[in-house]
């Protein structure tokens, strides 16, 4: 069975009480989760999942094989078990027998289906089909593949066992099968509709598709067949529905919040943050009876990165090659004061190495990073040959508009030990390609996970990825990092493997290859009258398990 939320006694007495969540009493009273999202949602088929404005809905209306907890924890979903071969490279998934499509007039009587096997047979090859062009076919870039036998990585034994086979062990694939573009769809529905998928989406998740007025309003009703139940057997989910906004401004966004029209809201815009939130990143009391302040981990690390491959570029910029220079710079600033003077304190200073407070494998003893030192800095430069700066040319670093407060602060509290930075400021496309192309000897960045497992973030540094064909974009290059990377990938067990991570992550700080700024958090606000609405480290917006009170 999944696990499902087990609920307190408060939550309990909610659902028993409460008629706009006991439907045998129901008064005519629909709850309605709202929220908005002002970037606007491109898609709602779950193989160009690619960013969280489409993950999000397609969070509600599909499901794959597994699933993480609010833990990052991967619990089963539409597998209710499996089994990983010895060496690492066969997944065999035993498939749930009551796990439906969504209702449909192409399924017979218009009743949904249920899910069997070949149905993720099609799923995942529809994702590496060339011709669909799925952002998400890097996924399985490591399947095992036969084209004599037209085997392509991916089998059905029968209706309810699935197997995967990889080319090579790699011990975080289970994580990738969490992210929604390995979502189950219907081919006859799919074919049906072709490219308008996107817009007529049927999924087997906890609510199903009503209608999309784009720009205007996307409503999602409650699934009556879903198959995840609470732990003292309800059906999930409890809402009757949810709605989504596309109000494109930031702050009429927030004013339709405080309202009340709007249930919750993600992050903090500048435009209202001082309005919400104290200097020390507590809720503003004046809001207090209305919204509730909801924070935790998030998988994201805000860095600054060297180019270390300094034949890619000429000229002052070349001096980062410099260790002493580049830890100089590590220990010349004071996160904490950073974080809480532009930040509210929302997030953790970055200085237990380069993967994020969130993941299992993360520890502040375990990894030694930059504290604030400014006499250790001043050393450094000592020994590089440039006592108090003096001979140090500038250094430009590169970054973007939103990140320019950031930047600032750094340059300035460095060149009160002699190092001169250039901050420069370049547009979103502009700066991905120069940092892509090696272009940039030094650089803002950062790193949210595609999935809950620090290779995710250790990838960065193995020298065969080298940028632009993978993430390197450092181009660091380390014979015993790589040793250790592949090492790595070998190892099953995690508390073993969790070591070798930690030994790579030290590597990266040792030889001060970035400069880790602040490991992110997740910030919410949400109305007082929301129950059971958790966060987690991947930023997911989960709605099955919440309730709301009218």
């Amino acid at each position: 069975m999944c696990k499902v939320f087990f609920l307190p006694l408060l939550y309990i007495i909610l659902l028993l009480s409460s008629a706009c969540v006991n439907r045998e009493q129901n008064n005519g009273n629909r709850t309605v989760f709202r929220y908005n999202e002002s970037k606007g949602i491109s898609s709602l088929d779950p193989a160009f999942a690619r960013n969280q404005t489409i993950i999000w809905p397609v969070n509600q209306l599909f499901n794959g094989l597994v699933q993480m907890d609010d833990d990052l924890n991967i619990m089963p979903c539409i597998a209710h078990n499996w089994e990983i071969s010895d060496n690492g490279k066969i997944y065999t998934f035993f498939l749930r027998d009551d796990v439906l499509f969504h209702d449909h007039k192409l399924f017979s009587n218009g009743k949904g289906r249920r899910v069997v096997a070949g149905d993720f047979v099609y799923s995942f090859n529809r994702i590496t089909d060339p011709s669909v062009a799925s952002p998400g076919a890097w996924i399985f870039n490591n399947l095992r593949k036969d084209r004599e036998n037209d085997f392509a990585g991916f089998k059905a034994l029968n209706d309810s066992t699935f197997q995967i086979y990889l080319a090579k062990s790699f011990p975080a694939f289970l994580g990738l099968l969490t992210m929604q573009y390995c979502s189950v769809v219907p081919k006859e529905i799919v074919e049906y509709y072709g490219d308008d998928f996107r817009n007529n989406p049927v999924g087997t998740g906890p609510f199903f598709f009503k209608n999309w007025q784009e720009s205007e309003k996307l409503v999602f009703l409650n699934n009556p067949h879903y198959f995840e139940r609470d732990s003292v057997g309800r059906r999930l989910p409890y809402l009757d529905a949810v709605s989504i906004t596309f109000i494109n401004d930031k702050q009429s966004e927030f004013l339709e919040f405080i309202k009340g029209n709007i249930d919750f809201i993600s992050g903090v815009h500048p435009s209202y943050k001082d309005e919400l939130l104290t200097r020390a990143g507590n809720l503003n009391p004046k809001y207090s009876d209305q919204i509730k302040l909801l924070t935790q981990p998030y998988l994201n690390t805000e860095y600054l990165g060297f180019l270390m491959d300094t034949s890619a570029y000429q000229g002052d910029g070349a001096l980062v090659k410099s260790i002493q220079v580049r830890k100089a710079i590590n220990y010349g600033f004071d996160r904490e004061k950073m974080m809480k003077y532009l930040r509210n304190n929302l997030g953790t200073p970055a200085t237990a190495g380069f993967t994020p407070k969130g993941l299992p494998s993360f520890s502040f003893s375990a990894v030694e990073g930059y504290d604030f030192n400014p006499d250790k800095a001043r050393r450094l430069l000592i020994d590089a040959g440039f006592p108090g700066g003096e001979g140090l040319p500038e250094i430009v670093l590169t970054t973007t508009s939103d990140y320019r407060d950031l930047c600032e602060y750094i340059q300035h509290e460095v060149s009160k030990i002699g190092i001169k930075l250039q901050v420069e400021v370049s547009t979103g496309a502009s700066f991905r390609n120069d940092v892509a192309n090696s272009r940039l000897p030094f650089f803002r960045g950062s790193w949210i996970a595609d999935y809950p497992d620090a290779e995710n973030y250790l990838a960065l540094f193995y020298s065969p990825n080298f940028s632009p064909g993978g993430p390197n974009y450092t181009h660091y290059q380390n014979s015993e990092y790589d040793r250790l990377y592949e090492a790595a990938m070998g190892v099953v067990d995690d508390n073993k493997r969790f070591k070798l991570y930690r030994e790579m992550d030290q590597i990266i700080m040792d030889d001060a290859v970035v400069v880790p700024l602040f490991y992110d958090q997740v910030v919410r606000f949400v109305q007082k009258n929301i129950w059971g609405f958790n966060g987690n480290p991947m930023n997911l917006l989960v709605l099955k398990k919440v309730i709301k009170r009218t």
